[in-house]
Protein backbone atom coordinates (compact mmCIF):
# COMPACT_ATOMS: atom_id res chain seq x y z
CA UNK A 1 0.00 0.00 0.00
CA UNK A 2 0.99 4.03 -0.62
CA UNK A 3 0.25 4.79 2.69
CA UNK A 4 1.16 5.59 5.29
CA UNK A 5 4.67 6.02 4.42
CA UNK A 6 7.54 4.31 6.48
CA UNK A 7 7.55 0.88 7.63
CA UNK A 8 3.95 -0.27 9.33
CA UNK A 9 3.39 -3.93 11.10
CA UNK A 10 0.17 -5.31 9.97
CA UNK A 11 -1.23 -8.55 10.24
CA UNK A 12 0.70 -11.07 8.18
CA UNK A 13 3.57 -8.77 7.73
CA UNK A 14 5.25 -5.52 7.13
CA UNK A 15 4.30 -2.63 4.87
CA UNK A 16 7.01 -0.28 3.54
CA UNK A 17 6.48 2.88 1.28
CA UNK A 18 8.69 5.75 0.42
CA UNK A 19 8.54 9.12 -1.50
CA UNK A 20 10.81 9.14 -4.58
CA UNK A 21 9.86 11.28 -7.43
CA UNK A 22 12.98 11.43 -9.38
CA UNK A 23 13.92 7.77 -8.97
CA UNK A 24 13.61 5.41 -11.83
CA UNK A 25 14.00 2.61 -9.90
CA UNK A 26 14.02 1.45 -6.24
CA UNK A 27 14.81 -1.66 -4.34
CA UNK A 28 14.03 -2.37 -0.29
CA UNK A 29 16.84 -3.44 1.36
CA UNK A 30 17.04 -5.91 4.96
CA UNK A 31 19.91 -6.41 6.94
CA UNK A 32 20.77 -8.37 10.23
CA UNK A 33 22.57 -6.35 12.73
CA UNK A 34 25.78 -8.47 11.51
CA UNK A 35 25.18 -7.92 8.72
CA UNK A 36 24.92 -4.46 8.91
CA UNK A 37 27.97 -3.94 11.01
CA UNK A 38 29.67 -5.85 8.09
CA UNK A 39 28.70 -3.02 5.79
CA UNK A 40 26.70 -6.16 3.54
CA UNK A 41 23.01 -6.25 2.70
CA UNK A 42 21.40 -9.51 3.45
CA UNK A 43 18.61 -9.34 1.14
CA UNK A 44 17.26 -7.29 -1.66
CA UNK A 45 13.95 -6.80 -2.74
CA UNK A 46 13.80 -5.04 -6.32
CA UNK A 47 10.83 -2.98 -6.67
CA UNK A 48 8.65 -3.31 -10.04
CA UNK A 49 7.75 0.15 -11.43
CA UNK A 50 3.80 -1.15 -12.39
CA UNK A 51 3.32 -3.54 -9.32
CA UNK A 52 5.59 -1.35 -6.37
CA UNK A 53 4.93 2.16 -7.38
CA UNK A 54 1.75 4.66 -6.93
CA UNK A 55 2.28 8.05 -8.00
CA UNK A 56 5.70 8.89 -6.54
CA UNK A 57 5.27 5.87 -3.81
CA UNK A 58 7.30 2.73 -4.18
CA UNK A 59 5.53 0.41 -1.87
CA UNK A 60 5.89 -3.41 -1.00
CA UNK A 61 4.69 -5.78 1.76
CA UNK A 62 6.71 -8.65 3.13
CA UNK A 63 5.46 -11.48 5.05
CA UNK A 64 6.49 -12.89 8.51
CA UNK A 65 7.69 -11.01 11.11
CA UNK A 66 10.24 -9.60 10.63
CA UNK A 67 11.78 -9.49 14.21
CA UNK A 68 15.58 -8.66 14.81
CA UNK A 69 15.74 -7.32 10.64
CA UNK A 70 16.92 -3.43 9.56
CA UNK A 71 15.98 -1.86 6.10
CA UNK A 72 16.93 0.69 3.97
CA UNK A 73 16.53 1.74 0.19
CA UNK A 74 18.36 2.16 -3.02
CA UNK A 75 17.24 4.30 -5.42
CA UNK A 76 18.51 4.38 -9.22
CA UNK A 77 18.02 7.69 -11.38
CA UNK A 78 19.96 10.71 -12.53
CA UNK A 79 23.11 11.62 -10.51
CA UNK A 80 23.54 15.33 -11.86
CA UNK A 81 24.58 17.43 -8.36
CA UNK A 82 24.82 20.15 -10.93
CA UNK A 83 21.14 20.02 -11.64
CA UNK A 84 20.24 18.70 -7.83
CA UNK A 85 19.93 14.96 -8.50
CA UNK A 86 21.93 11.98 -5.93
CA UNK A 87 20.29 9.22 -7.28
CA UNK A 88 23.06 6.52 -6.51
CA UNK A 89 22.44 2.91 -6.44
CA UNK A 90 25.38 2.40 -5.28
CA UNK A 91 24.68 4.04 -1.28
CA UNK A 92 21.85 2.36 0.57
CA UNK A 93 20.05 5.51 2.19
CA UNK A 94 17.79 5.78 5.64
CA UNK A 95 13.66 5.83 5.16
CA UNK A 96 12.76 9.80 6.64
CA UNK A 97 10.01 8.05 7.97
CA UNK A 98 12.23 5.52 9.73
CA UNK A 99 11.29 5.00 13.66
CA UNK A 100 14.58 4.08 14.81
CA UNK A 101 17.70 4.40 13.22
CA UNK A 102 21.03 1.60 14.00
CA UNK A 103 24.75 2.79 13.37
CA UNK A 104 27.45 3.27 15.77
CA UNK A 105 26.77 1.69 19.06
CA UNK A 106 28.70 3.86 21.59
CA UNK A 107 28.49 7.36 21.89
CA UNK A 108 31.95 8.86 20.68
CA UNK A 109 33.54 5.93 19.23
CA UNK A 110 33.74 5.22 15.39
CA UNK A 111 32.95 1.76 13.92
CA UNK A 112 35.30 -0.72 12.57
CA UNK A 113 38.17 0.56 10.91
CA UNK A 114 37.70 3.69 12.74
CA UNK A 115 34.50 4.48 10.41
CA UNK A 116 32.49 7.83 11.76
CA UNK A 117 30.03 7.46 9.05
CA UNK A 118 29.05 3.33 9.13
CA UNK A 119 26.10 1.98 7.35
CA UNK A 120 22.94 2.88 8.72
CA UNK A 121 19.31 1.60 8.57
CA UNK A 122 16.08 1.62 10.33
CA UNK A 123 14.42 -0.12 12.70
CA UNK A 124 11.02 -2.36 11.32
CA UNK A 125 8.63 -1.61 13.86
CA UNK A 126 6.59 -5.25 15.57
CA UNK A 127 2.48 -5.57 15.04
CA UNK A 128 2.71 -5.14 19.16
CA UNK A 129 3.94 -2.49 21.80
CA UNK A 130 6.04 -3.70 24.97
CA UNK A 131 5.75 -0.37 26.35
CA UNK A 132 2.98 0.50 29.50
CA UNK A 133 2.19 3.96 29.60
CA UNK A 134 0.46 3.23 32.95
CA UNK A 135 -2.47 5.19 32.14
CA UNK A 136 0.03 8.39 31.21
CA UNK A 137 -1.71 11.69 30.09
CA UNK A 138 -0.97 15.25 28.70
CA UNK A 139 -0.36 17.63 31.60
CA UNK A 140 -1.64 20.63 29.22
CA UNK A 141 -0.56 23.58 31.83
CA UNK A 142 -1.08 27.05 30.72
CA UNK A 143 1.74 28.16 29.04
CA UNK A 144 1.81 31.18 31.25
CA UNK A 145 2.61 28.53 34.46
CA UNK A 146 5.54 27.12 32.55
CA UNK A 147 8.87 27.35 34.56
CA UNK A 148 11.23 25.50 32.06
CA UNK A 149 14.48 24.27 32.30
CA UNK A 150 16.42 23.76 29.55
CA UNK A 151 18.91 20.43 29.18
CA UNK A 152 21.39 18.88 27.55
CA UNK A 153 20.12 15.31 27.87
CA UNK A 154 23.71 13.38 27.95
CA UNK A 155 25.29 16.78 29.80
CA UNK A 156 23.31 16.54 32.51
CA UNK A 157 23.78 13.40 34.46
CA UNK A 158 27.12 12.37 32.40
CA UNK A 159 29.66 13.72 35.04
CA UNK A 160 30.86 11.45 38.29
CA UNK A 161 28.94 13.36 40.53
CA UNK A 162 25.45 12.73 39.46
CA UNK A 163 25.97 9.66 40.79
CA UNK A 164 23.48 7.96 38.27
CA UNK A 165 23.74 4.54 37.38
CA UNK A 166 23.43 5.34 33.85
CA UNK A 167 24.89 8.50 33.42
CA UNK A 168 24.28 10.73 29.97
CA UNK A 169 21.07 8.43 29.23
CA UNK A 170 17.36 9.42 29.69
CA UNK A 171 17.25 6.25 32.23
CA UNK A 172 20.09 8.83 34.44
CA UNK A 173 18.32 11.57 33.87
CA UNK A 174 14.78 9.83 35.47
CA UNK A 175 16.61 9.79 38.80
CA UNK A 176 16.90 13.21 38.69
CA UNK A 177 13.34 13.87 37.99
CA UNK A 178 12.79 14.58 42.37
CA UNK A 179 15.54 17.46 42.17
CA UNK A 180 13.90 19.32 38.87
CA UNK A 181 10.83 18.99 40.94
CA UNK A 182 11.99 20.41 44.13
CA UNK A 183 13.56 23.41 41.90
CA UNK A 184 10.01 24.38 40.83
CA UNK A 185 10.59 23.30 37.10
CA UNK A 186 7.23 21.89 35.55
CA UNK A 187 8.71 21.54 31.89
CA UNK A 188 12.37 20.16 30.68
CA UNK A 189 12.87 21.52 27.21
CA UNK A 190 15.07 18.91 25.76
CA UNK A 191 18.05 19.63 23.43
CA UNK A 192 18.06 17.99 19.99
CA UNK A 193 17.22 14.42 21.07
CA UNK A 194 16.81 12.93 17.00
CA UNK A 195 19.45 10.58 15.74
CA UNK A 196 22.41 12.62 15.26
CA UNK A 197 26.40 12.34 14.85
CA UNK A 198 28.52 13.48 17.30
CA UNK A 199 31.29 12.19 15.37
CA UNK A 200 30.78 14.65 11.79
CA UNK A 201 33.36 16.79 12.50
CA UNK A 202 36.06 13.97 13.54
CA UNK A 203 37.62 13.66 9.93
CA UNK A 204 38.46 17.28 9.71
CA UNK A 205 39.15 18.28 13.51
CA UNK A 206 39.41 16.49 16.99
CA UNK A 207 35.85 18.32 18.12
CA UNK A 208 32.69 16.03 18.26
CA UNK A 209 29.48 17.64 17.87
CA UNK A 210 28.42 17.98 21.57
CA UNK A 211 25.07 20.15 21.00
CA UNK A 212 22.69 17.84 18.40
CA UNK A 213 21.52 19.97 16.06
CA UNK A 214 22.56 17.91 13.27
CA UNK A 215 19.53 16.17 12.62
CA UNK A 216 19.79 12.62 10.58
CA UNK A 217 16.15 11.56 11.30
CA UNK A 218 13.56 13.45 12.83
CA UNK A 219 11.53 10.16 13.56
CA UNK A 220 13.86 8.35 15.85
CA UNK A 221 15.44 9.28 19.29
CA UNK A 222 19.28 9.78 19.61
CA UNK A 223 19.92 5.81 20.11
CA UNK A 224 23.25 6.69 22.09
CA UNK A 225 21.96 8.74 24.51
CA UNK A 226 19.83 5.70 25.94
CA UNK A 227 21.53 2.58 28.17
CA UNK A 228 19.94 0.11 25.27
CA UNK A 229 21.57 2.03 22.91
CA UNK A 230 20.83 -0.44 19.57
CA UNK A 231 20.16 -3.69 21.21
CA UNK A 232 16.53 -4.64 19.60
CA UNK A 233 17.20 -3.04 16.91
CA UNK A 234 16.30 0.50 18.63
CA UNK A 235 13.33 -0.77 20.17
CA UNK A 236 15.02 -0.73 23.71
CA UNK A 237 16.14 3.06 22.95
CA UNK A 238 12.38 3.84 21.66
CA UNK A 239 10.79 2.30 24.92
CA UNK A 240 13.55 4.48 27.42
CA UNK A 241 12.52 7.49 25.98
CA UNK A 242 8.83 6.74 26.39
CA UNK A 243 9.85 5.59 29.94
CA UNK A 244 11.37 9.70 30.57
CA UNK A 245 8.38 10.83 29.60
CA UNK A 246 6.23 8.76 31.31
CA UNK A 247 8.36 9.23 34.66
CA UNK A 248 8.19 13.18 34.18
CA UNK A 249 4.37 13.77 33.60
CA UNK A 250 4.12 11.42 37.09
CA UNK A 251 5.44 14.30 38.95
CA UNK A 252 4.10 16.94 37.36
CA UNK A 253 6.61 17.69 34.53
CA UNK A 254 6.17 18.89 30.96
CA UNK A 255 8.40 17.63 28.16
CA UNK A 256 8.91 19.60 25.47
CA UNK A 257 11.29 18.99 22.14
CA UNK A 258 14.02 21.39 20.60
CA UNK A 259 13.39 20.09 17.13
CA UNK A 260 15.45 21.35 14.28
CA UNK A 261 13.82 21.13 10.99
CA UNK A 262 15.76 23.66 9.51
CA UNK A 263 18.72 21.50 7.91
CA UNK A 264 19.81 18.41 8.16
CA UNK A 265 23.14 16.73 8.97
CA UNK A 266 23.57 15.99 4.96
CA UNK A 267 25.57 19.57 4.89
CA UNK A 268 25.53 21.07 1.27
CA UNK A 269 27.33 19.62 -2.41
CA UNK A 270 30.50 18.22 -0.54
CA UNK A 271 27.98 16.35 2.27
CA UNK A 272 27.19 12.75 2.76
CA UNK A 273 24.49 10.97 1.04
CA UNK A 274 22.65 9.50 4.21
CA UNK A 275 18.76 9.84 3.89
CA UNK A 276 16.77 13.04 2.48
CA UNK A 277 19.32 13.40 -0.57
CA UNK A 278 19.42 10.06 -1.77
CA UNK A 279 15.87 9.63 -1.71
CA UNK A 280 14.75 13.01 -3.32
CA UNK A 281 17.18 16.01 -2.89
CA UNK A 282 14.85 18.43 -5.28
CA UNK A 283 12.24 18.00 -3.25
CA UNK A 284 14.23 17.44 0.07
CA UNK A 285 16.11 20.50 0.27
CA UNK A 286 16.08 24.07 -1.07
CA UNK A 287 17.99 24.36 -3.96
CA UNK A 288 19.38 27.39 -6.80
CA UNK A 289 18.53 26.40 -10.79
CA UNK A 290 22.32 25.04 -10.50
CA UNK A 291 21.63 22.46 -7.63
CA UNK A 292 23.25 24.85 -5.32
CA UNK A 293 22.15 24.68 -1.66
CA UNK A 294 20.29 27.80 -0.41
CA UNK A 295 22.55 28.14 3.07
CA UNK A 296 19.29 30.27 5.68
CA UNK A 297 20.85 28.00 8.46
CA UNK A 298 24.07 28.32 7.96
CA UNK A 299 25.12 24.52 7.95
CA UNK A 300 25.23 24.04 4.64
CA UNK A 301 21.32 23.44 3.47
CA UNK A 302 18.22 24.20 3.98
CA UNK A 303 14.85 21.81 4.51
CA UNK A 304 12.15 22.97 2.13
CA UNK A 305 9.82 23.12 4.63
CA UNK A 306 7.12 24.62 2.13
CA UNK A 307 6.73 22.24 -0.26
CA UNK A 308 3.83 19.90 -0.16
CA UNK A 309 5.67 16.44 0.73
CA UNK A 310 8.20 17.90 2.94
CA UNK A 311 5.59 20.07 4.73
CA UNK A 312 3.71 16.73 5.18
CA UNK A 313 6.54 15.04 6.67
CA UNK A 314 6.88 17.12 9.08
CA UNK A 315 3.35 17.41 10.25
CA UNK A 316 3.29 13.75 10.50
CA UNK A 317 6.62 13.79 12.21
CA UNK A 318 4.99 15.85 14.89
CA UNK A 319 2.10 14.39 15.31
CA UNK A 320 4.35 10.77 15.89
CA UNK A 321 5.83 12.66 18.82
CA UNK A 322 3.17 13.55 20.09
CA UNK A 323 0.60 10.49 20.03
CA UNK A 324 3.46 7.79 20.08
CA UNK A 325 6.15 9.25 22.25
CA UNK A 326 3.70 11.39 24.30
CA UNK A 327 5.51 14.60 24.69
CA UNK A 328 4.01 18.37 24.93
CA UNK A 329 5.15 20.72 22.74
CA UNK A 330 7.94 21.79 20.31
CA UNK A 331 10.73 24.43 20.29
CA UNK A 332 11.34 25.04 16.41
CA UNK A 333 14.83 26.05 15.89
CA UNK A 334 15.51 28.25 13.63
CA UNK A 335 11.90 28.94 12.66
CA UNK A 336 11.57 31.61 10.31
CA UNK A 337 13.11 29.28 8.22
CA UNK A 338 9.56 27.15 8.44
CA UNK A 339 8.04 30.78 6.74
CA UNK A 340 10.19 30.92 3.56
CA UNK A 341 8.87 29.84 0.45
CA UNK A 342 10.19 26.83 -1.03
CA UNK A 343 12.27 25.85 -4.19
CA UNK A 344 10.50 26.14 -7.68
CA UNK A 345 7.59 27.91 -5.83
CA UNK A 346 4.46 27.32 -7.63
CA UNK A 347 1.27 28.63 -6.15
CA UNK A 348 -1.16 26.58 -8.00
CA UNK A 349 0.22 23.48 -6.20
CA UNK A 350 0.89 25.51 -2.89
CA UNK A 351 -2.89 27.46 -2.68
CA UNK A 352 -4.83 25.36 -5.29
CA UNK A 353 -5.19 28.71 -7.69
CA UNK A 354 -2.69 30.97 -9.08
CA UNK A 355 -1.95 34.45 -7.00
CA UNK A 356 -2.60 37.30 -9.64
CA UNK A 357 0.75 38.88 -9.66
CA UNK A 358 2.75 36.52 -7.59
CA UNK A 359 6.43 37.72 -7.48
CA UNK A 360 7.13 35.01 -4.68
CA UNK A 361 11.27 33.54 -5.09
CA UNK A 362 12.87 30.88 -3.73
CA UNK A 363 13.22 32.03 0.07
CA UNK A 364 10.67 34.79 0.14
CA UNK A 365 9.37 35.20 3.35
CA UNK A 366 5.76 34.03 3.37
CA UNK A 367 2.75 35.83 5.24
CA UNK A 368 1.17 32.79 5.38
CA UNK A 369 3.34 30.15 4.71
CA UNK A 370 1.39 26.93 4.37
CA UNK A 371 3.37 24.88 7.18
CA UNK A 372 2.95 27.25 9.64
CA UNK A 373 -0.95 27.03 8.65
CA UNK A 374 -0.87 23.15 8.79
CA UNK A 375 0.62 22.41 12.01
CA UNK A 376 -1.24 25.51 13.80
CA UNK A 377 -4.59 23.73 12.52
CA UNK A 378 -3.63 20.07 13.03
CA UNK A 379 -6.38 18.57 15.02
CA UNK A 380 -4.04 16.27 16.85
CA UNK A 381 -1.40 19.17 17.12
CA UNK A 382 -4.57 21.53 18.90
CA UNK A 383 -3.40 22.43 22.34
CA UNK A 384 0.34 21.46 22.47
CA UNK A 385 2.83 24.06 22.76
CA UNK A 386 4.49 25.61 20.12
CA UNK A 387 7.01 27.84 20.44
CA UNK A 388 9.22 29.82 17.80
CA UNK A 389 12.85 30.69 17.65
CA UNK A 390 11.70 33.33 15.43
CA UNK A 391 15.36 33.89 13.39
CA UNK A 392 17.40 32.49 11.09
CA UNK A 393 20.81 32.46 10.00
CA UNK A 394 19.70 34.07 6.74
CA UNK A 395 18.73 37.42 8.44
CA UNK A 396 15.09 37.23 8.51
CA UNK A 397 14.39 38.21 12.58
CA UNK A 398 10.57 37.84 12.93
CA UNK A 399 10.13 38.51 16.29
CA UNK A 400 7.36 40.01 17.71
CA UNK A 401 5.70 39.18 13.90
CA UNK A 402 6.29 35.32 13.37
CA UNK A 403 2.76 34.07 11.69
CA UNK A 404 1.27 32.95 15.15
CA UNK A 405 -2.62 32.12 14.28
CA UNK A 406 -3.01 32.60 17.88
CA UNK A 407 -1.29 29.26 19.13
CA UNK A 408 2.60 29.88 18.52
CA UNK A 409 4.75 31.56 21.28
CA UNK A 410 8.48 32.94 20.68
CA UNK A 411 11.17 33.04 22.34
CA UNK A 412 12.07 36.28 22.91
CA UNK A 413 16.28 37.08 21.75
CA UNK A 414 15.84 40.91 22.38
CA UNK A 415 14.74 39.91 26.54
CA UNK A 416 17.66 37.48 27.04
CA UNK A 417 20.26 39.85 25.25
CA UNK A 418 18.89 42.59 27.27
CA UNK A 419 18.04 40.88 30.56
CA UNK A 420 21.98 39.38 30.28
CA UNK A 421 23.10 42.73 29.48
CA UNK A 422 21.58 44.67 32.56
CA UNK A 423 22.50 42.10 34.75
CA UNK A 424 25.94 42.18 33.76
CA UNK A 425 25.52 45.80 34.56
CA UNK A 426 26.75 47.32 31.30
CA UNK A 427 25.43 50.54 31.40
CA UNK A 428 22.42 52.05 29.29
CA UNK A 429 20.22 49.09 29.58
CA UNK A 430 18.04 49.98 32.83
CA UNK A 431 15.25 51.35 30.63
CA UNK A 432 15.30 48.28 28.15
CA UNK A 433 15.25 45.94 30.87
CA UNK A 434 12.37 48.11 32.33
CA UNK A 435 10.55 47.26 29.14
CA UNK A 436 11.26 44.06 29.81
CA UNK A 437 9.46 43.21 32.96
CA UNK A 438 6.76 45.06 31.51
CA UNK A 439 6.28 42.28 28.48
CA UNK A 440 7.96 43.94 25.86
CA UNK A 441 5.47 45.83 24.42
CA UNK A 442 7.41 47.50 21.84
CA UNK A 443 7.19 43.66 20.39
CA UNK A 444 3.72 42.66 21.35
CA UNK A 445 1.65 45.59 21.48
CA UNK A 446 -2.21 45.33 22.78
CA UNK A 447 -4.55 43.52 19.99
CA UNK A 448 -8.38 45.12 19.80
CA UNK A 449 -10.81 42.29 19.07
CA UNK A 450 -14.56 42.44 18.21
CA UNK A 451 -16.22 43.05 21.60
CA UNK A 452 -13.82 45.22 23.23
CA UNK A 453 -11.29 42.46 24.31
CA UNK A 454 -7.76 43.31 24.96
CA UNK A 455 -4.68 40.26 24.43
CA UNK A 456 -1.14 39.94 24.67
CA UNK A 457 0.56 37.71 22.16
Amino acid sequence: MPAPLGATALAGGVNFAVYSGGATAAALCLFTPEDLKADRVTEEVPLDPLMNRTGNVWHVFIEGELHNMLYGYRFDGTFAPHCGHYLDVSNVVVDPYAKAVISRGEYGVPARGNNCWPQMAGMIPLPYSTFDWEGDLPLRYPQKDLVIYEMHLRGFTKHDSSNVEHPGTFIGAVSKLDYLKELGVNCIELMPCHEFNELEYSTSSSKMNFWGYSTINFFSPMTRYTSGGIKNCGRDAINEFKTFVREAHKRGIEVILDVVFNHTAEGNENGPILSFRGVDNTTYYMLAPKGEFYNYSGCGNTFNCNHPVVRQFIVDCLRYWVTEMHVDGFRFDLASIMTRGSSLWDPVNVYGAPIEGDMITTGTPLVTPPLIDMISNDPILGGVKLIAEAWDAGGLYQVGQFPHWNVWSEWNGKYRDIVRQFIKGTDGFAGGFAECLCGSPHLYQPCHFLGGEKKLY
